[in-house]
């Protein structure tokens, strides 16, 4: 999915972020070339297949963050983390409330 956004120089595509992980994939997977992306998708082809050009960035930056979805935890395991810390503290407290009940009652 793509738009057109006029700007200055011309019409100039923006592509959807979907849109990109796709193509990225496929540069990455070898399913598909550089210049073959360019020119299904209409991207000037000299610019296109550039080692600095839009598809190898697209790629570059798919390539550099693809760690990071191992690295994230899910919200669901931060709050059984959480949960787990609370548990420890409220299991602390009652220790030392009991402790200082008995304590209180010695004469």
């Amino acid at each position: 999915m793509m738009t057109k956004k006029s700007t200055i120089e011309g019409a100039r595509r923006k592509y959807a972020p979907e849109h990109k992980a796709r193509l990225a994939l496929e540069i990455i997977s070898g399913k598909r070339t550089v210049a073959d992306i360019a020119r299904t998708e209409h991207m000037a082809p000299r610019r296109a297949t550039f080692k600095d050009s839009v598809l190898y960035n697209w790629r570059n930056e798919v390539l550099e963050k693809l760690p990071l979805l191992f690295e994230m935890k899910s919200s669901d395991e931060k709050q059984q983390e959480r949960e787990a810390e609370l548990e420890q503290i409220i299991g602390q407290l009652t220790v030392e409330n009991q402790t200082l009940k008995k304590t209180s009652r010695t004469p």
